[in-house]
C-alpha cells in the first residue's frame, strides 16, 4: 500500500511539474542570435541542405565526437560485463527452438534491404533527415534480425572491433585534417562544397557521416552479439 501511494505521489509530482511547464510555455517571437546565425549562414558556408546535419557535424562536431565516445564506452562495458557470464555450450545451443520458415524467408529478403536503407540514410544525411546515428542503428537492426532468425549464428568480434576502431580513427583523422587544411576541427571544407542539394555537396560531411554510421552500427552490433552469446541475457 505504501509503495503504491509513493508511486502515485511521484506521478502526481511529475505531472504537476510538466503541467506547469506546459501552461507557462510561450514560443519565442524570433530566433536568438545563435539560431539566427545558423539559419542564415549554414547553407552558404557549409553547403548542406539539412541544417541540422551541418550543425551537428561541423559547428558542434565536438559534441558528436563525445556522443560517439559515450556509445563506444557503453558497448565496451556491456561486452565486459557479459564476458563474465557463462556462454552457451554446443549442446545447449542445439536445444534452442528452430526459427519459423516465415521468419527465415523474410530475413533473407529484408536484411539486404535494411542494410541498403541504412547506407542510404547516412550517405544522404546532408540532404534529408537522418545521418550517421540513424543509419548505424538501421544497420544494427539487420544484425538483430539475423540473430532472431538463427540464434546459433556467430559474428566475428574481431571484425566488428576492427570496423569500429577504423571508423573512429578515420572520423578523428578527418577532423584533424580540417584543422590543417580548413578553418578548424571537423571543418567540412577540406573538400569542395559543390552545389547545394546535390549528392556530392557539403564538402566532407557525407564522408564523415558514412564513417559515423559504420562506427555506430558496429557498436550496436557488438552489444547485440554479446547479448546473444550469453546464456543469462
Amino acid at each position: 500500500m505504501i509503495k503504491r501511494f509513493t508511486v502515485l505521489l511521484l506521478l502526481a509530482g511529475v505531472g504537476t511539474l510538466f503541467a506547469g511547464l506546459l501552461l507557462g510555455y510561450s514560443p519565442d517571437g524570433e530566433l536568438n542570435a545563435t539560431a539566427r546565425y545558423y539559419a542564415d549562414h549554414t547553407a552558404p558556408d557549409i553547403g548542406a541542405a539539412n541544417i541540422v546535419t551541418a550543425i551537428i557535424v561541423t559547428y558542434r562536431g565536438l559534441d558528436t565526437l563525445g556522443e560517439v565516445t559515450v556509445l563506444f564506452l557503453t558497448a565496451a562495458i556491456v561486452g565486459l560485463v557479459l564476458a563474465r557470464g557463462r556462454r552457451r555450450t554446443r549442446t545447449e545451443q542445439r536445444e534452442l527452438p528452430p526459427s519459423g520458415e516465415l521468419l527465415t524467408t523474410g530475413s533473407r529478403l529484408l536484411v539486404p534491404l535494411i542494410l541498403l536503407l541504412g547506407v542510404y540514410v547516412f550517405v544522404n544525411g546532408h540532404l534529408t533527415p537522418g545521418g550517421g546515428f540513424q543509419g548505424g542503428a538501421i544497420l544494427a537492426s539487420a544484425i538483430l534480425l539475423m540473430l532472431l532468425t538463427d540464434p546459433l549464428r556467430r559474428f566475428s568480434h574481431r571484425l566488428i572491433s576492427a570496423l569500429e576502431s577504423t571508423s573512429g580513427l578515420v572520423f578523428v583523422g578527418i577532423g584533424l585534417l580540417g584543422v590543417f587544411f580548413a578553418g578548424g576541427f571537423l571543418d567540412n571544407r577540406i573538400l569542395p562544397i559543390g552545389n547545394l542539394g546535390s549528392l556530392f555537396s557539403a564538402g566532407v560531411i557525407p564522408v564523415i557521416y558514412s564513417f559515423i554510421g559504420l562506427k555506430v552500427g558496429a557498436e550496436f552490433s557488438s552489444m547485440l552479439v554479446s547479448l546473444s552469446e550469453t546464456e543469462d541475457s
